[in-house]
């Protein structure tokens, strides 16, 4: 089976930040945290969801726990902006070079501000997207913040 382009350019932009964890094609039908930890036998709080938020047509990403929705109030006070707006498809794309449901924590066309959930540290494997939506890949908080540069914010 060929790799989808998505998940081969989400390789290179792993191998070039120094990330080293496995990457894992799932079942299309994997389509939520809790489907996807299911399917990778962790706990569904393992599962960091990137989430794109749209600040004023500025985007903010937010690396979020599955087991957790995010405070868009009180998360928008925390970073000191106005509010955050559920991103809408073009502007997900356009911001990240991917599509909702797949969007990585890394590989996007230019530094999106990153913030991340400090529940994801009680796991000592976190499972993120990895730029395809049936895609992910296994890493660890603190593999992440150091690829990523997200800052530590409670989002609930």
């Amino acid at each position: 089976m060929t790799e989808p382009a998505a998940v081969a350019r989400f390789r290179t932009e792993l191998d070039s930040r120094g990330g080293r964890g496995e990457i894992v094609v799932l079942p299309d039908s994997v389509h939520t945290a809790a489907l996807a930890a299911e399917a990778l036998g962790c706990e569904v709080g393992a599962i960091a969801n990137s989430l794109l938020f749209d600040a004023d047509a500025s985007p903010v990403l937010i690396l979020t726990s599955g087991a957790h929705r995010v405070d868009t109030g009180k998360v928008a006070a925390t970073i000191g902006v106005p509010a955050l707006r559920r991103a809408q498809p073009d502007f997900v794309r356009q911001h990240t070079g991917q599509v909702i449901g797949g969007v990585s924590p890394i590989g996007h066309p230019a530094p999106v501000p990153t913030y991340i959930d400090p529940w994801l540290r009680r796991y000592d494997v976190v499972w993120a997207a990895a730029g395809h939506p049936a895609a992910v890949f296994a890493t660890s908080f603190d593999e992440l913040v150091t690829m990523t540069g997200a800052v530590e914010t409670d989002v609930g």
